[in-house]
């Protein structure tokens, strides 16, 4: 394993560790950002299953790029609709090994204005 790939596996270990902490049973709306894309899945950990989940690759969004903030934005609505929809209003935010900042915290944004709280 490269040092890069080392230190991201401990900084989303250590990110998930605290959630757990400070988690009190809510659901975790997990982020996932790749060069081309970026996914959200809100998942029970208790019981292992995704809630709800939303990605750039959805045919909904397909007509703009999946790597910019706009599609992010997107994404992180599409995502707290539905949530709010199967009746989740409050979730811990799990930003794995990214830093909040760019598409990250306009994900992070735009589920807010959706209605989640975290």
């Amino acid at each position: 394993m490269s040092k890069l790939n080392v230190t991201n596996a401990r900084r989303k270990k250590r990110v998930r560790l605290s959630l757990r902490r400070a988690g009190n049973g809510h659901p975790r709306l997990s982020v996932f950002r790749s060069s081309k894309h970026i996914y959200a899945q809100v998942i029970d950990d208790a019981k292992g299953e995704t809630l709800a989940s939303a990605s750039s690759l959805e045919k909904s969004l397909r007509g703009t790029t999946g790597a910019d903030v706009d599609a992010a934005r997107a994404v992180g609505k599409l995502v707290a609709e539905r949530a709010v929809k199967n009746g989740i209003k409050n979730v811990v935010f799990d930003r794995g090994a990214y830093l909040y900042h760019g598409r990250v915290k306009a994900l992070a944004d735009a589920a807010r204005e959706g209605g989640l709280t975290f």
